[in-house]
């Protein structure tokens, strides 16, 4: 059900809406409860803070036109009600990114570091017995 109203809510918006308000949206996910009596759509928006506003703001004054539109296209018998979520992925990812970057960096460093690394001992830290002459002579 939540793929189905994914796709019928993505149709209708690549259609474009009225609202000059609309940014360039992109449906992420749709989460359904059990009963089908409630579903939370989560869009991400291309552009700043202001365009993810003013989206968000054409998306509430819209969102009975587009349950119309599920209730038309999915074979329920009760439409859900939707609730427009702004996806937070572009932020987790630039995060993450950000975080990534700071580990490549530091791993860099103590490559750096380990170039110039001498040992504090011996480089073999393990005794090795000492050949016996008899050793030797056998091995001769």
């Amino acid at each position: 059900m939540a793929d189905l109203i994914r796709q019928v809510l993505a149709e209708r918006l690549q259609k474009g809406l009225r609202d000059p308000r609309m940014g360039y949206v992109t449906i992420t996910d749709v989460s359904v409860t059990g009963d089908l009596q409630h579903a939370s759509v989560f869009y991400t928006v291309l552009g700043d803070d202001k365009e993810r506003a003013d989206t968000q703001r054409a998306l509430a004054a819209a969102t009975g036109m587009l349950r119309s539109e599920v209730g038309k296209n999915i074979t329920a018998r009760l439409t859900p009600s939707l609730e427009f979520v702004l996806d937070g992925i572009p932020e987790n990812a630039a995060a993450i990114e950000g975080l990534l970057q700071q580990a490549r960096e530091r791993d860099a460093e103590t490559e750096r570091l380990a170039q110039s690394a001498q040992y504090a001992g011996d480089e073999d830290p393990y005794k090795v017995p000492k050949e016996s002459p008899e050793d030797e002579l056998s091995a001769q």
